[in-house]
């Protein structure tokens, strides 16, 4: 229903308000007069109150890339900006020339590889030889006893289990204590009782 084309008599809600707005002073009714009978059209203020709207949310979108694009800068600057890219640029570099060394290396470097570390034998003294011979049979005799003794480490039985044992057994021994003191004890009143007896009789 157009708010505007309603019969010659019928007063509708927009009438209403307007009428309200012109008493009140808010509007003036040359201003009602000169707007055009179109019912999308309420006020030409209205009209630029959407439209700055409309332009203040664009703004809000243009500040918002532009914070993602920074924000993307910060992120990937260590691959876009120059100062990064060239101490890369320049490790690239040291490095490429190390290979290039290498490689123009190569056939010595394969002879140093190839090289053994140590001589075959161990140059020793003549009058060393008999003590050499000796710490070889202390030696290979040593190595035979620690094998035996961490096989013996090796064949001991659990820890746990053994203080397990332990404690239970000392539990059992100061229960046969407390009997044995319990028995002493009266042991030692019939011994009073008997002494006491024997006196009497006596007396």
């Amino acid at each position: 229903m157009n708010l505007w084309e309603a019969g010659p008599y019928a007063v509708t809600p927009a009438a209403k308000i307007l009428a309200r707005c012109v008493s009140s002073g808010a509007v003036d009714q040359e201003h009602l007069d000169s707007l055009p009978r179109d019912s999308r059209v309420f006020s030409s203020r209205l009209d630029d109150a959407v439209t700055l709207s409309g332009t203040r949310r664009e703004i809000q979108q243009v500040r918002n890339l532009q914070l993602e694009l920074l924000k993307l800068e910060q992120e990937f600057a260590d691959v876009t900006h120059n100062h990064y890219l060239s101490q890369r640029f320049e490790a690239l570099q040291k490095f490429c020339s190390h290979l290039q060394d290498v490689l123009r290396e190569q056939a010595r470097l394969k002879q140093r590889l190839m090289k053994p570390l140590c001589q075959q034998n161990l140059p020793i003294q003549a009058d060393l030889h008999r003590y050499v011979v000796e710490l070889t049979g202390m030696a290979v005799e040593f190595i035979g006893n620690l094998e035996d003794k961490m096989k013996t480490v090796q064949l001991i039985p659990n820890t746990g289990e053994s203080m397990n044992n332990l404690n239970t057994a000392t539990t059992q021994l100061l229960v046969q204590v407390m009997e044995v003191e319990k028995l002493s004890k009266q042991i030692l009143q019939w011994r009073d009782k008997q002494q006491a007896m024997n006196s009497d009789g006596c007396t």
